[in-house]
């Protein structure tokens, strides 16, 4: 469960680097669609490192698999979907935008993953 919690740690930290590099390298070298593209993939690659970050946390405390599993999808997710849009915005290659859903897809399995094993915690804990 350290794992987790360590690579939604690198997750968030390579998110903000992310996010500063497309805010000065890339703003005027990107066209105003392709920076929200970018600016896209950075909020969602944000937003669910911090998920990572908060299932690590709970996975140390209610040792369940399942909890795992909900991490490492949404890190799936940002792979695929924050990737993808990345690389559609540095590239303009429109096929990469196929891959994008199957990120969201990992996004929507992962937090359901986190319901679910939640659902299965004893009452009151």
């Amino acid at each position: 469960m350290r794992s987790l919690l360590i690579a939604g740690a690198v997750a968030a930290a390579a998110g903000v680097m992310l996010g500063a590099f497309g805010a000065h390298a890339l703003k005027d070298r990107l066209d105003a669609g392709m920076l929200a593209v970018w600016q896209t993939a950075v909020h969602y690659h944000l937003v669910h490192a911090l998920g990572m970050v908060a299932i690590g946390f709970a996975a140390l405390h209610w040792q369940q698999a399942s909890l795992a599993l909900a991490g490492w999808l949404l890190a799936a997710g940002i792979v695929l979907f924050s990737g993808s849009l990345y690389l559609l915005a540095l590239t303009e290659l429109r096929w990469l935008g196929a891959v994008t859903p199957l990120g969201g897809l990992a996004f929507i399995a992962g937090w359901l993953g986190l319901a679910w094993a939640a659902s299965r915690l004893p009452s009151g804990g």
